[in-house]
């Protein structure tokens, strides 16, 4: 009912009419990559079709004021579409079926592949998926089958993965939660203020342990609430030991330390938090985590702001088996 629902209201479209800038092509691409991004679909030359609401309406007008300053033109107009054939065309315009049946085909592939490729490889692609899904599912503007089998297809094929990953992870201490699985979707805690070995080992647990986690951030003081893993900070479940930070202790603890780039992300957190190694990379990484500090309100946004800093990290240190040498 909830499809039928959107499509009903998909009669009501905004029309945005530009006339762009020709003396500045650098400037007509991005307006144009903005436009994308928004998930506009085009009509015709210089004319762009979105659903009318508002998170719409405040995009395009907010591109409009930038488009004028360039000297183009940009008009926003409301369109009710009263005819049901043309109402069709236009929803045909922002079908993302195939989209999310290439996305389900790359899966499968993955998912076929469990069996004789490196789980932790797999899981890395899976992760680019699940970046992938979450980008086209933004601009799908009305509810499909298609998505529902695109999110079965990852959720199946991430469970899979898991089990190769971790069969032993219900022996380590304590009981097994109610699945039998101790460390996956549980709560995990660490204190405050964050820094380099707490942040990325929250990296690590939402992308490679536990993508369902419940990340908690514990006041200096604060006890861990019972049933939480704790991490970061002394007595917890993986702390800094005399030889590793925590992020190599979870490394170690998972069975990940023979992944090649997380390893080298250790020794680069190492270096961060305890100095040591000589990593010539630490030096830009901490000013990055810096002014990710400076820039955010809170533990959440500032996790979210350096996630991509450790994505782009592992893409950089990240060996395909078979391609080394």
């Amino acid at each position: 009912m909830a499809g039928e629902s959107a499509r009903a209201g998909a009669a009501r479209w905004l029309a945005y009419v530009t006339t762009l800038p020709t003396e500045d092509p650098a400037a007509r691409m991005r307006v144009l990559r903005t436009l994308e991004s928004l998930g506009c679909a085009v009509l015709r030359d210089g004319v762009f079709l979105l659903p009318d609401t508002p998170a719409a309406r405040q995009g395009l007008t907010s591109l409009g004021d930038h488009i004028a300053r360039l000297s183009g033109s940009a008009h926003l107009l409301s369109v009710n579409s009263l005819d049901e054939a043309q109402t069709q065309r236009f929803l045909g315009l922002f079908d993302r079926t195939h989209k999310y049946d290439e996305l389900i085909k790359n899966v499968e592939s993955l998912k076929s592949a469990v069996d004789f490729s490196d789980p932790v490889s797999i899981m890395r692609l899976l992760n680019k998926h699940k970046r992938d899904f979450k980008t086209i599912s933004t601009l799908d503007f009305f509810p499909s089958e298609s998505k529902e089998r695109a999110a079965r297809a990852l959720a199946e094929t991430e469970q899979t993965v898991h089990a190769l990953m971790f069969p032993d992870a219900q022996k380590k201490s304590g009981a097994p939660d109610a699945t039998g699985k101790l460390y996956f979707q549980r709560v995990w805690a660490t204190r405050k203020p964050l820094w380099a070995d707490q942040l990325a080992s929250a990296w690590l647990i939402r992308r490679f342990i536990d993508p369902e986690a419940r990340l908690l951030w514990l006041d200096k003081n604060q006890e861990c609430p019972a049933g939480a893993i704790g991490y970061g900070y002394a007595g917890a479940a993986f702390c800094n030991t005399r030889d590793k930070v925590t992020f190599e202790e979870i490394l170690a603890g998972f069975k990940l330390d023979k992944n090649a780039a997380l390893a080298r992300i250790g020794t680069l957190i190492h270096a961060l938090n305890q100095g040591g190694a000589n990593v010539a990379e630490a030096a830009g990484v901490q000013t990055l985590l810096q002014g990710a500090v400076r820039r955010t309100e809170n533990e959440n946004q500032l996790l979210a702001e350096t996630e991509m800093t450790f994505d782009l990290l592992y893409e950089a240190y990240f060996e395909a088996p078979g391609k080394a040498g």
